[in-house]
């Protein structure tokens, strides 16, 4: 073993199962269906079943409502006030409106990105009254409180993963606080995943939510939750990301890249959804509700520097990495740099506003949360990296 790499075979969860062995666990109960024109199917999946409709408000959006009510008839109660980042307050108006229901929804359509399928799972777990929700998420308690409405998840985005995950990220702003609701039952009964429904997202969008999904990717690699199987699709989430993102930004309309782009992102989701996020995504948070800086690049631009600092610390990690980036990690870190500054993404904080000092700031609150201690680094190495 070469100095400064260390090697955690017991790293993911369960027990040893013997020398040399790691007992691991891989779960994901959503059922998915994926494919162009997949949308068609969406009558069948409700059932018969009352449904709420959880979307956004826009034009774009209302076509796509039209064609699921001509597949499963009129909804019962439709949410489309969602907004980015959803947070206490407008989370407080949707539940209230979902409870005017005449009828309780059987199943909740979710169609939108990230912001409107945690919006659905909010609903899912609140059946009218996020006070339930808000008391879970501030004391970690009454979960038994919490409803377990059945959600069907239809992304119109490629990146954020909520449609295979059991958690929502929920925004407390008078509070300046992140919450996830993470819940066994917070799962998607079911995630329609149609290509087509991405082919109308604009550039910017395009952007920030395939960086979402590769920072899945690529944190799902050098996680203390990684095992060999959620590493494996990672690692094909990241290089088809990788490989397609540029070509899909100047080719906005090719059904085809856009197919191989959801399913890059869905499998950063499936990867993800067992090890959870890690640092980049810790400290994209705070810069998210300071700066405005959109999800998907706050949590991406940090990445080439979180790169090099894991860079020949262990050698599982390193293997994947190579997997991705070559056998020259630190010439892999600087691709990716060049790949994001292609894309107009700057790997600098201070093009977002955050001075050094803020960043160091940031660092030290990273480490210390919740995602931050999914990661297999140290301080004392992102600093070495940086300096």
């Amino acid at each position: 073993m070469g100095e400064g790499i260390s090697v955690h075979p017991d790293r993911s969860p369960g027990k040893k199962g013997g020398e040399g062995k790691t007992v691991w666990t891989f779960n994901n109960p959503v059922n998915i269906r994926f494919g162009a024109g997949a949308l068609e199917g969406i009558g069948e999946l409700i059932g018969g079943r009352s449904y709420g409709l959880v979307t956004y408000g826009e034009p774009a959006f209302a076509g796509i409502a039209d064609r699921v009510q001509r597949a499963a008839g009129a909804p019962s109660v439709t949410v489309d006030t969602v907004v980015p980042n959803p947070h206490f307050d407008t989370l407080s108006e949707a539940c209230a409106l979902y409870g005017q229901a005449p009828t309780p929804p059987g199943v909740i359509v979710a169609v939108g990105g990230g912001s409107v399928i945690d919006t659905a799972k909010v609903l899912a777990a609140a059946n009218g009254d996020f006070a339930s929700v808000q008391y879970f998420l501030e004391t970690r308690q009454g979960a038994e409180a919490l409803a377990a409405v059945p959600v069907i998840a239809v992304p119109t985005t490629a990146g954020t993963g909520s449609e295979v995950t059991n958690f929502a990220t929920v925004w407390d702003l008078g509070a300046s606080k992140k919450y996830s609701l993470l819940r066994p039952k917070g799962y998607p009964e079911h995630a329609l995943v149609d290509p087509e429904l991405t082919l109308g997202m604009p550039r910017s969008l395009t952007i920030s939510t395939a960086l979402d999904a590769l920072s899945h990717a690529i944190e799902g690699i050098w996680n203390v939750n990684a095992n060999p199987f959620s590493a494996t699709i990672a690692v094909r989430a990241a290089r088809e990301i990788i490989a397609v993102l540029p070509e899909v930004v100047d080719a906005p309309g090719d059904l085809g890249l856009r197919t191989r782009m959801a399913e890059a992102a869905l499998f950063a989701g499936l990867a993800f959804s067992n090890t959870k996020s890690a640092l980049a995504h810790s400290l994209s948070y705070p810069i998210t509700l300071r700066h405005g800086v959109p999800h998907g690049i706050a949590c991406s631009f940090s990445l080439p520097m979180i790169l090099r600092s894991v860079i020949g610390r262990d050698r599982d990690c390193d293997a994947r990495l190579q997997e991705i980036f070559g056998p020259d990690l630190e010439a892999g870190a600087d691709a990716l740099a060049t790949l994001l500054t292609g894309l107009g993404v700057s790997v600098e904080p201070a093009d977002y506003g955050i001075g050094a000092a803020e960043f160091e700031a940031l660092i030290d609150d990273a480490f210390l949360g919740e995602r931050g201690g999914n990661f297999i680094g140290k301080r004392d190495w992102l600093k070495a990296a940086r300096a």
